[in-house]
């Protein structure tokens, strides 16, 4: 499954990094792609809308929402 992930609070590349591995560190993501311009992130994978908001919010970023693509 693959989803956007719309994501406030991101302004340089050191953000994205963060956001990049932080993703990436969650049990059962295959793959992240992480876009400062658009403010969003891809994830493709089997996690939990709750526990991807949870985790980018631990990190001090604001998940607006999350939709399938």
């Amino acid at each position: 499954m693959t989803k956007k992930i719309q994501i406030e609070g991101m302004r340089c590349n050191h953000c994205t990094s963060s956001v990049q591995e932080t993703l990436e560190n969650m049990a059962g993501v295959i793959a992240v792609e992480v876009r400062l311009e658009e403010k969003c992130a891809i994830i493709s994978g089997d996690v939990s809308d709750d526990a991807i908001k949870e985790a980018i919010d631990d990190i001090g970023f604001d998940v607006v929402i999350i939709t399938e693509v």
